[in-house]
C-alpha cells in the first residue's frame, strides 16, 4: 500500500494548479446560462409541484375516491415515472442532436406545459393539473442527460469539479426556494391559484430565454438509429453503464445519495412536526439549513480537490453522512422526552429550547458532507464515459438515481409499518450508509486509495 501511495503521489502535481475562484465561471457563457436555465428550471418545477400538493391537501380528506394523503404520494410517483418510462430515449436525443438546440426545445415544451397549467389552477382541475405533473416530469427527463453531458464540452477538465458543485448548489437551492414560493403563493386567498399559473408561465419563459444563450456543443453520435422501444432501450443503456466497471459503481455510489437526501427531504417535516413538536416556520428552517449545507458542501469541493476530480472526497462525504444522523437521533432525544404537542411551537419557541442549535447544525452538516459526497461522483461519470454514449450513460445514471428514490420511499414505509420513529428512520440511514458505501468501496478500492493519498497530501502541505 505504501508503494502504491508513492506512485500515486509522484504522478500528481502536489497541490499546485491554475489558481480559479470557482464562481468566474458564473461570468463565463460557457457555464452560466445553463447554470441560469437549470436554477429556473428546477424553481419551477418546486413552485407547481408544492401548490400542487397543497391544493390536493385542500380538498378534503378523500380526493376521487383516494384519500388525499395516498395522492399526494402518488403525485410524487407519477413525477418520477418518466424517468423511469423516458430516459433511455431522452439520452438517445441528447447524443444525437445538438445539445443548446435540444435544451432550447425542451424549455419550449416547459413553456407549453406551463400555459396549459394555467386552465388547470384557474378551474382548480386536480386530475388536468396531475396530468401536467407528469408532462413536467417528461418534460425533466429530456433535460437530465443534456445538462450534465454538456458540462464536458464546455468546461475543462479542470473545471468540472467547480461546474458540478455550482450546479448542485443551484439545484437545492432552487428546490428550497420553489418550495417556499409555491407554499406562500398557493396559499393566498381567492387568487393565489392563478399567482401560481402567472408565475410558472414567467419562469419558464425566462429559462428559455437563458438557454438561447448557451454556446452550441456538437452531437457526438448523429447517425445513431433513436430506438423507441423503451424497454429494449432501458436494456440497451444498462449495457452502456456497465461497459465501464468504475463508471457503473460511480453512478451506483451517487445514486445513494439520492436514497439519503430523498429521506431527510421527505421526512423533515413530519420529524419537526412529530419529534420537535414545531409548526411550518421551524420545517421550512430545518430544509433551508439541510439544503444551504448541500450547497456549501458542492462548492467547496472544488477548494478541497484544488479542481481536481477527487474520488478520495467521497470517502469523506460518506464519513459525514454516517456521523451526523447518528448525532441527530441523540440530540432528538430530549424533544422527545418533553413529549411536545405536535406543531406546538413557533420558530423563537423552538431556538429557545436547549439542543435546538445542535440539530439545525446535524441537518446543515448532513446536507454539506452529502455535498462533498456527490459532486465528484458526477464529475467522474462525465470525465470518464466514451463522449461517443456519454448522455446515454447519463440518462442510465438518472434511471438509477429514481430507482434509488423510490426505494427511499418503501424503505420508509416499511420501517414505519415497524413502528420505526422519525429518529430512528435518521439512524438508520447512517447504518445503511456505513454497510452500502463499505461495500462499494471495496469494489472500488480507488475510492479508499484516492482517500489516503488526500489526505497524505493535505498533511503534507500543513
Amino acid at each position: 500500500m505504501a508503494s502504491l501511495l508513492g506512485v500515486e503521489c509522484k504522478q500528481r502535481t502536489e497541490w499546485e494548479h491554475v489558481a480559479m475562484n470557482q464562481f468566474t465561471l458564473l461570468k463565463s457563457q460557457r457555464f452560466f446560462p445553463l447554470f441560469l436555465t437549470q436554477f429556473l428550471g428546477a424553481f419551477n418545477d418546486n413552485i407547481y409541484k408544492n401548490a400542487l400538493v397543497i391544493l390536493i391537501i385542500f380538498q378534503g380528506d378523500v380526493l376521487y375516491g383516494i384519500p388525499t394523503t395516498q395522492l399526494v404520494t402518488m403525485s410524487a410517483g407519477i413525477f418520477i415515472l418518466p424517468f423511469f418510462l423516458f430516459s433511455a430515449t431522452a439520452g438517445q436525443f441528447a447524443d444525437k442532436h445538438e445539445k443548446a438546440w435540444m435544451i432550447q426545445q425542451t424549455k419550449l415544451l416547459e413553456i407549453l406545459i406551463m400555459s396549459l397549467a394555467l386552465i388547470g389552477f384557474y378551474t382548480q382541475h386536480i386530475g388536468f393539473l396531475i396530468i401536467l405533473l407528469f408532462l413536467m416530469g417528461t418534460q425533466s427527463t429530456l433535460f437530465g442527460p443534456l445538462k450534465y453531458a454538456i458540462l464536458p464540452q464546455h468546461l475543462q477538465k479542470e473545471e468540472l469539479m467547480a461546474g458540478n458543485g455550482l450546479l448542485s448548489m443551484g439545484v437545492f437551492l432552487a428546490i428550497l426556494l420553489g418550495t417556499i414560493l409555491g407554499g406562500i403563493l398557493i396559499s393566498i386567498a381567492d387568487y393565489g391559484a392563478l399567482l401560481v399559473s402567472g408565475i410558472v408561465i414567467v419562469v419558464a419563459t425566462l429559462g428559455y430565454i437563458s438557454s438561447r444563450f448557451i454556446p452550441q456543443a456538437d452531437a457526438p453520435a448523429k447517425d445513431i438509429q433513436v430506438n423507441w422501444n423503451i424497454f429494449t432501450q432501458t436494456w440497451r443503456t444498462f449495457q452502456l453503464t456497465l461497459a465501464r466497471k468504475d463508471v457503473f459503481i460511480a453512478i451506483v455510489t451517487a445514486s445513494w445519495f439520492w436514497f439519503v437526501g430523498a429521506t431527510f427531504l421527505s421526512q423533515v417535516p413530519a420529524y419537526a412536526k412529530y419529534v420537535l413538536g414545531s409548526n411550518n416556520e421551524v420545517i421550512t428552517l430545518l430544509l433551508f439549513m439541510f439544503s444551504l449545507g448541500i450547497g456549501l458542501g458542492s462548492i467547496l469541493c472544488e477548494k478541497l480537490s484544488k479542481g481536481r476530480i477527487e474520488l478520495g472526497l467521497v470517502v469523506v462525504g460518506a464519513i459525514g453522512l454516517i456521523v451526523f444522523p447518528i448525532d441527530l437521533y441523540f440530540a432528538s432525544q430530549p424533544f422527545t422526552i418533553l413529549n411536545l404537542s405536535a406543531g406546538e411551537l413557533g420558530l423563537w419557541q423552538f431556538l429557545a429550547l436547549n439542543g435546538s442549535f445542535r440539530v439545525l447544525l446535524d441537518l446543515a452538516f448532513i446536507g454539506l458532507f452529502g455535498g462533498i459526497y456527490i459532486v465528484p461522483l458526477n464529475a467522474t461519470v462525465q470525465r470518464r464515459s466514451n463522449p461517443t454514449y456519454r448522455a446515454r450513460i447519463i440518462s442510465g445514471a438518472n434511471i438509477c438515481n429514481a430507482l434509488f428514490m423510490v426505494a427511499s420511499a418503501i424503505t420508509i414505509v416499511v420501517l414505519l409499518s415497524f413502528e420505526f420513529t422519525i429518529a430512528q428512520i435518521f439512524l438508520s440511514q447512517a447504518i445503511f450508509t456505513l454497510f452500502i458505501a463499505g461495500v462499494l468501496f471495496v469494489a472500488m478500492p480507488e475510492f479508499i486509495l484516492s482517500f489516503l493519498t488526500w489526505v497524505g497530501l493535505r498533511s503534507k502541505v500543513q
